[in-house]
């Protein structure tokens, strides 16, 4: 009987062994094949040139509106007016919210759903004082050492730039699309967006604009932003985390710091806090982080690739691998970060009353109502109030990755790098796509360009750059998706 045992065992052992083992070598992934490129006519000189100038507009967007820097965005519509006139000529275009773009080009056929390309022409300011570490002017637009130097490089002119020369390129090879084609370009994505992206969004809606697919600034092309993965990964977000803040706060009598009360408001709020850090919301794999790791397991190191081939049976230690890193950490939870924390009036004083913000990002399939209870559970003091402050935006809707929309990033991706293989993710941050969601729940998010994991900490940072090549392959990859998606 030991015998028979100790054999099934062993059978069930190596019957598990061999099912972990085929599921492991049967994870190849789907790569789409890339899309033929248009022949056309490339001025890279004039692309690099004008590119450079367009850093040198100081379209800085700022959290107070009346700040808005109105002479420089009106010199910037005016530069592109005159750097394209083909687009400014042959498509129809007007001013929304004060000073973001939406263009239409109108198709031969009004009856398909249209495309719309997005990005956005304001910047974020230099921070102050960090003017001398930067080591070319941050609105000097200087072309220098291989690079485009200058705030916007990355965030996000290359985006507007591109979609414009690739639009101007086709246009005078008299391409006339099947379907119409948008271009919209926010003046306030850095602030949120209220007087740009939502009011063209509002616009669409009131006109009846149905939309096949959207395409946003979003991921690049990186290399080892992955532990272990070495093929370059051109990542496509097709989803977005939802923004919250929430409110801790509490309040009692205050008094001298001589003869202080056994316990204040600003420690109860403290200890609100370590119990925010200390005990994060669960953590799961949502099908749009699936969908990533399934994606990049072939290009992954064996044990890795097993463990995302076989969750049924390593589920547990790949989420617990993900959570080691705050990136990581990210795409399995929603996140809690306390930002900022108000208290007292003077330093021999304890202050009557606390509160503390803390920023919260929604994973999908989380709610408001979800975190607010989690945090009133752990914080368990009926002297903290725990109340939602805003909300900015809900998780967004997960875009097919078996539509148009990713079949045709992904083929022009590969087109203009063909050495990267295409990923779909989670964007952790927030961004103007967030708004387009009501249009259509295909939205996706990236930036065709290849960064170096430097290279991408200059985005909204000291001497923000972007290499030269990239810029031309950018260029390249609109004109080749415009040409495809709207009936090449």
């Amino acid at each position: 009987m030991r015998r028979v045992v100790l054999l099934t065992g062993v059978l069930v052992v190596l019957g598990i062994g061999g099912v972990v083992l085929y599921r492991t070598l049967s994870l190849r992934g789907i790569e789409a094949e890339p899309l033929w490129q248009p022949s056309l006519e490339w001025d890279s000189v004039s692309i690099v040139r004008r590119f450079a100038e367009a850093l040198r507009y100081r379209t800085i967007s700022h959290q107070d509106t009346a700040q808005v820097e109105a002479a420089e965005f009106e010199a910037f519509h005016e530069f592109l007016r005159r750097s394209f006139p083909e687009v400014h000529r042959r498509l129809q275009w007007e001013r929304v919210g004060g000073y973001s773009l939406l263009y239409r080009w109108r198709g031969s056929d009004t009856t398909l759903p249209a495309l719309l390309l997005m990005g956005h022409m304001d910047v974020v300011p230099v921070e102050p004082g960090t003017e001398g570490k930067w080591k070319y002017p941050p609105f000097g637009g200087v072309v220098a050492e291989g690079y485009i130097w200058g705030r916007g490089a990355i965030d996000d002119k290359v985006t507007v730039m591109s979609i414009l020369e690739a639009a101007e390129a086709l246009l005078q090879k008299g391409f006339q699309p099947t379907r119409d084609i948008y271009f919209t370009f926010g003046h306030d994505e850095e602030v949120g967006g209220a007087r740009g992206a939502q009011q063209i969004v509002s616009l669409l809606r009131q006109r009846g604009v149905r939309l096949g697919w959207v395409m946003d600034e979003g991921g690049a092309v990186t290399v080892g932003m992955m532990p272990g993965v070495e093929r370059p990964l051109a990542m496509v977000g097709i989803a977005e985390k939802g923004y919250m803040m929430l409110e801790l706060y509490a309040e009692g009598s205050g008094g001298h710091s001589s003869a202080p009360p056994r316990e204040s408001p600003l420690g109860q709020v403290a200890a609100a806090v370590a119990a925010v850090e200390r005990s994060p919301m669960p953590a799961r794999l949502e099908t749009v982080v699936v969908n990533m790791l399934e994606a990049v397991a072939p290009e992954m190191p064996f044990l890795q690739r097993m463990m995302v081939a076989n969750r049924w049976l390593f589920g547990n230690l790949l989420l617990r691998q993900l959570q080691q890193t705050p990136r990581g950490n990210a795409m399995v939870r929603t996140t809690m970060a306390p930002t900022l924390f108000h208290a007292g009036i003077k330093e021999n004083v304890v202050p009557a009353s606390a509160r503390a913000a803390v920023n919260v990002r929604l994973l999908p399939g989380d709610t408001p109502e979800k975190v607010l209870e989690h945090v009133r559970r752990i914080v368990a003091d009926r002297r903290v109030t725990v109340r939602q402050k805003s909300l900015l935006s809900l998780p967004s809707p997960v875009a097919d990755i078996r539509g148009e929309g990713f079949r045709l990033i992904s083929g022009a991706a590969r087109a203009v790098f063909p050495e990267a293989r295409v990923v779909p993710y989670l964007v952790l941050g927030a961004t103007d796509a967030r708004h387009y969601t009501v249009l259509t729940p295909n939205v996706f998010r990236f930036l065709p360009v290849r960064l170096t994991p430097e290279e991408y900490q200059t985005f909204h940072g000291t001497n923000e750059r972007l290499p030269i090549p990239e810029l031309l392959r950018a260029v390249r990859f609109y004109a080749t998706l415009l040409f495809h998606a709207a009936g090449g």
